[in-house]
């Protein structure tokens, strides 16, 4: 009988799963309360979780290091995880993300560069690069957020109009990419 489904526990976690694990402990003991968080932890749980599993999807349907790609996700929000705040939350969150990484003397320097690299670029939505995980990022993170309601209001208030047309351009590319409609992209 294959027993290696472990449910995130004992000591056959791969590299990402221990990351995850990581952050989703960081998430579970923060001493910061919802009400000094620009987000609530139960979004960030909700939104760090979802976005690993879109990064994967992603990562497998562009031929990309699906590990590496759930690992990027995982620590995309780090800053904003640990801090509650997002004002600049992807360059901060690299540096944290790099110290996890490190700690963990599971991975090489190639490797924390491409994630740190992806992490520090993932809210240039509106920025297009030839650098296959940073576009991973980007498409990850604001595709899952379209899946919440009330996304497309917050993007509308919270960006210039420019930049949400970036946001909605990204959106579409995931959508066709995935196989999915092209209308209605935004959870009403």
């Amino acid at each position: 009988m294959l027993t290696d489904f472990h449910h995130f526990k004992g000591n056959s976690l791969s590299r990402s799963e221990k990351i995850q694990r990581i952050v989703t402990e960081m998430i579970l003991t923060s001493k910061l309360p919802d009400e000094k968080r620009e987000n609530s932890i139960i979004w960030e749980l909700k939104h760090h979780a979802g976005t690993v599993q879109i990064g994967r999807i992603l990562a497998q349907k562009r031929n990309l290091d699906t590990e590496l790609a759930e690992i990027i996700c995982v620590l995309h929000d780090i800053y904003a995880i640990v801090e509650g705040k997002y004002n600049n939350h992807a360059k901060l969150g690299a540096g944290i993300a790099k110290k996890i990484l490190k700690n963990s003397k599971d991975f090489t320097q190639q490797e924390i560069a491409t994630i740190t690299e992806a992490i520090s670029h993932h809210s240039e939505k509106d920025v297009y690069t030839d650098k296959p995980y940073v576009e991973l990022a980007k498409d990850a993170d604001v595709f899952e957020c379209s899946l919440y309601q009330g996304a497309e209001g917050f993007y509308r208030l919270h960006k210039p109009e420019p930049v949400f047309k970036e946001y909605v351009k990204r959106i579409k590319k995931v959508r066709k990419e995935l196989g999915l409609a092209q209308d209605n992209i935004f959870r009403g």
